[in-house]
């Protein structure tokens, strides 16, 4: 068990769970989507959704998509923050079927037009977990290195992906996988041991039936 676990994170109060958490996932939707956020539609499910803005997870939240941490104190005044630089916020509450009391769904538009929608969970003691990705059903947490891969479903992807990171002594720790259909789009999330370098990632992005790749570099 780690230290983080027992003590929970470095953080603005008053809730690991409502606050630290609501700010982790913020910071890897950001991440994920890579631009900054011109628009932010914040659909809180459970317990964020009846306790969330008394926690400050409103704030939180936006805090994360600026690329705020934790400890950082403009969480308090994120929200007024993103405003004066043009980002636009709509707050909802929302029913998710079988999901975590602390769920938040994120629909994203970046600055030029990126979208990127996200359902993700604060589990405690600040941490999170990443429940779907642009509807497809997924599970990461941004506690490692991990690649995000959108592809057409084709033979063989898994075989050449584990292939190239092998060849550049990349281990990897999990891999989880996720499709609409049998030669539809699909999803590959990879955590690993160690940082890919920008060589790497360039010929992922160049395989056959590999339409984007995300790099996400592991949350301290």
């Amino acid at each position: 068990m780690q230290l983080l676990n027992i003590l929970g994170p470095v953080m603005i109060g008053p809730s690991s769970s409502h606050t630290a958490g609501a700010a982790r996932i913020g910071r890897i939707a950001y991440r994920l989507l890579n631009e900054p956020v011109a628009k932010a539609e914040i659909a809180f499910h459970g317990s964020f959704a009846k306790t969330g803005s008394g926690h400050g997870t409103d704030r939180a939240v936006v805090g994360g998509l600026m690329d705020m941490e934790t400890s950082d104190e403009r969480l308090r005044d994120s929200i007024e923050l993103a405003k004066k630089e043009g980002m636009e916020i709509l707050f909802e509450t929302v029913e998710l079927k079988n999901a975590h009391p602390n769920t938040v769904r994120l629909r994203l538009t970046g600055a030029s037009g990126k979208k990127l929608e996200m359902i993700a969970a604060s589990i405690g003691g600040g941490s999170v977990e990443v429940r779907e990705l642009d509807g497809l059903p997924i599970s990461f947490n941004g506690t490692a290195h991990t690649l995000i891969i959108s592809q057409k479903d084709a033979p063989g992807m898994i075989a050449s992906v584990g292939s190239l990171l092998a060849g550049a002594s990349v281990n990897i720790g999990t891999m989880k996988c996720a499709r609409e259909a049998a030669g539809k789009r699909a999803i590959m999330v990879l955590e690993l041991d160690a940082l890919p370098n920008d060589a790497i990632v360039a010929a992922l992005r160049a395989m056959t039936n590999i339409s984007s790749v995300t790099l996400l570099k592991k949350l301290v």
